[in-house]
């Protein structure tokens, strides 16, 4: 059921949670008075104060007459009130600036955009590469670095290079490797990476003339082939995440570390956001660990090179508005360097 607030209350309810958010500090009627954009007696606010309280929007904390926004004060805030600020002229040139460098690869760029947020917010970043539709296979090659071992590489159509060593059969020459990659190379270059590895195996029969076993061979290409293709993020500022837990809750900071150390935690804790901002509070997310902190998240477009991500993780209390804004902007400048980078892979 959702509450039906009058103006006057919704002020109020804004203004406790700005203010809080700002100075971290429970937010009494004398404070507010000052604040609204009306006259309003000091009776009249502690009034809907309470009103507020029996609402379930705010609580009273201690014995101090000051009052502290809920989870449910915070999620009626995002989704019926809050206003993103926008990100003045010098955060936006320093943002730019930051994305002024050379990269010579996408994780390069995705990395980096998680730092600057992170390093703009005092907060944890992460962040997602555009997933791989549409990345195409560009060419594959082997660097011999003696004592039987090969750097296998694999390169993809965004600039991505992957590599990884290979131990070659006793008996199996340089010339045998060669006419491998020759093979692999006329069969399967420009094929989009979900038809590589069933291209390849349509190719063992062609592979069976040069190697004897060439099913070993594959298993490392596959390898390599994946680790190109998956789903990679990056995270920035994990050492902000201590700054919101109590100094002698050593399991949560052990549990916090573990979250997000791990791809599938990540995805659990991220979910589906779509190119619109979301906000997840407290304990709508997926872990206990978190109910003091709140997530705000967004996907990025990479036109036809698919949809990348973007998250903030920081305090329950953290300036919404502020945040949210910071966040769209990184929407459009990381979407917008990405753009730039593909543009020589597009031409």
């Amino acid at each position: 059921m959702i509450e039906m607030l009058t103006e006057r209350q919704l002020l109020i309810l804004e203004a406790i949670i700005q203010d809080y958010t700002t100075v971290g500090r429970p937010v009494g009627s004398k404070s507010l008075g000052e604040q609204l954009p009306m006259q309003v007696s000091s009776a009249t606010i502690r009034n809907e104060m309470v009103a507020l309280e029996h609402l379930g929007f705010i609580n009273k904390e201690h014995s101090s007459s000051g009052r502290v926004p809920t989870l449910k004060g915070y999620r009626y805030y995002i989704d019926n009130l809050v206003k993103p600020d926008t990100v003045n002229q010098e955060q936006l040139e320093d943002i730019r600036s930051s994305f002024g460098n050379n990269f010579y690869k996408i994780d390069e760029i995705v990395a980096e955009s998680a730092k600057i947020l992170s390093d703009m917010t005092n907060y944890t970043a992460i962040t997602f590469k555009p997933e791989a539709k549409n990345i195409k296979f560009q060419g594959f090659k082997v660097l011999p670095l003696g004592n039987q071992q090969l750097m296998m590489m694999l390169v993809t159509s965004d600039g991505n290079v992957e590599s990884q060593l290979f131990n070659v059969p006793r008996g199996l020459g340089g010339d045998e490797i060669e006419a491998v990659i020759r093979v692999v190379n006329d069969r399967i270059v420009g094929l989009p990476l979900d038809q590589v590895i069933e291209r390849l195996h349509e190719t063992i029969p062609l592979l069976l003339h040069y190697v004897q076993r060439p099913v070993g061979f594959l298993d490392i290409f596959g390898n390599i082939l994946e680790r190109s293709a998956r789903e990679q993020f990056f995270v920035s500022g994990k050492l902000n995440l201590l700054n919101f837990v109590g100094e002698a809750d050593v399991s949560q900071i052990k549990e916090l570390y573990s979250l997000i150390e791990h791809s599938e935690d990540i995805n659990n804790l991220i979910g589906n956001p779509t190119g619109t901002i979301q906000v997840k509070i407290g304990d709508e997310l997926t872990n206990s660990s978190l109910s003091n902190y709140s997530l705000i998240s967004t996907t990025y477009d990479v036109a036809q090179h698919g949809q990348g991500l973007i998250a903030l993780l920081g305090p329950t209390n953290m300036p919404y508005s502020k945040m949210i804004g910071l966040v769209q902007t990184f929407q459009e400048e990381l979407a917008r360097k990405l753009l730039d980078y593909y543009s020589f892979y597009d031409d």
